[in-house]
């Protein structure tokens, strides 16, 4: 049996106006309507509910609209594309019907701290222990049916409520439902979406590197694509040319992204991994460690356990390197330790600089003594990376 508790309407969830609308529609179901008053006066009280629903259908269905608030025709189909991105809806598939569906959460994008670069305390010995939420993120409704809960944050999902919001199609059910309650776990589509991590600054200088290197959103890329796009970034941002060292990297983060070997990358994985370098590049390591969730500290602390096996509080680098690719292992069922197989990222030369010089580096590594709080700024990047679903590596650790 199943127990339901109070029901908000997720409308009011929706960007910037959607909360005053939702009220103003409660308010109209419940009574009649008013006398009809001059025409003036009319237009005012009728137009919030037709904007309403042009709200709720704008982000994913072009049409009609008479809202003052809505963005200017572009005529372009890629526009709609830009606008999802800059939305925080830049996944999001244009062929998903949701005639019938729920309204979809507005993302409200993060804003810089002037604490966000200082040092922050996690204890190791203290385990945090994060509890789920009780009742569905969507409904809020509690029933004795299975809740999904999210491997990253505390919020658990109905598998009905997501295909209503029409972030679960069919062919993801599966997956749900088998990956939800293990250990490898299931991410929500708050947290698979590691773009909503940036700034509006940081994605709209993201999206201006993207147009004026001719990217295309929503659209898959080659290895052609993918380096051409490396060579302007390097060009533009950093002022230098790529040495064919640097390509080679580059077409191992390829492979890494294109787990299935078919030669290109989606766009979703494209879009994670360059969001992911925008945090690498421009956050500290402190920042970076600010945005880890409880249930990621966890699993970060019980990692650093493992590896200090002579319970001194200290690792070494090497031992910390190695942990950075455990953080991927949910892509990989078959790895379950720190002891993981790194062949799926791609072949690596023996002149390539992740080889060459790899015997000082792991001198050097072995030598560095490394404790719970280094451990944690060193790995927080990898542990965002691996946030998604998908199977591809967002962000390639160092061999």
């Amino acid at each position: 049996m199943g127990v339901l508790m109070s029901k908000k309407q997720s409308v009011e969830k929706v960007q910037k106006v959607s909360v005053v609308v939702s009220a103003f529609k409660e308010g109209l179901k419940d009574r009649p309507l008013p006398a009809r008053r001059p025409e003036a006066a009319e237009a005012i009280e009728e137009k919030p509910v037709e904007s309403a629903a042009v709200q709720e259908e704008v982000q994913v269905k072009q049409g009609p609209s008479t809202t003052q608030s809505l963005p200017r025709e572009e005529g372009k189909d890629n526009e709609a594309a830009w606008s999802r991105l800059r939305d925080g809806r830049g996944v999001e598939p244009e062929e998903l019907e949701r005639a019938n569906q729920l309204t979809p959460p507005a993302f409200v994008r993060p804003k810089r701290g002037v604490n966000d670069d200082k040092a922050i305390d996690i204890s190791l010995e203290q385990w945090e222990q994060p509890v789920n939420d009780e009742m569905c993120e969507i409904c809020e409704v509690w029933t004795a049916e299975d809740l999904y809960p999210c491997r990253v944050c505390t919020r658990v999902f109905h598998d009905g409520c997501l295909r209503e919001m029409g972030y679960l199609r069919n062919d993801s059910v599966q997956e749900l439902t088998e990956t939800a309650h293990t250990s490898m776990g299931w991410s929500c589509y708050y947290c698979d979406n590691i773009n909503l991590l940036l700034t509006e600054e940081e994605v709209y200088s993201l999206m201006e590197t993207f147009k004026q290197c001719k990217i295309i959103p929503e659209s898959c890329l080659g290895s052609d694509d993918f380096l051409s796009y490396k060579h302007f970034v390097s060009r533009q941002l950093f002022d230098e040319q790529m040495t064919e060292e640097m390509e080679e990297l580059e077409l191992g983060q390829f492979s890494a992204l294109d787990p299935e070997k078919r030669g290109q990358i989606e766009w979703a994985d494209f879009l994670y991994h360059e969001s992911i370098r925008v945090l690498e590049k421009f956050r500290s390591q402190n920042s970076l460690v600010r945005l880890l969730t409880a249930k990621e500290r966890e699993r970060a602390r019980a990692s650093f356990t493992a590896l200090d096996q002579d319970k001194d509080g200290l690792i070494t680098g090497g031992e910390s390197k190695k942990a950075q690719h455990t953080w991927f292992r949910k892509h990989t069922k078959e790895s379950q330790s720190c002891n993981v197989s790194i062949s799926h990222v791609g072949p690596i030369s023996e002149s390539s600089p992740a080889s060459s010089g790899s015997g000082k580096s792991r001198d050097q590594d072995e030598n560095r003594q490394v404790d719970w709080l280094e451990f944690l700024k060193e790995n927080a990047i990898y542990i965002l990376a691996a946030r998604p679903n998908s199977g591809a590596v967002h962000l390639r650790p160092p061999l």
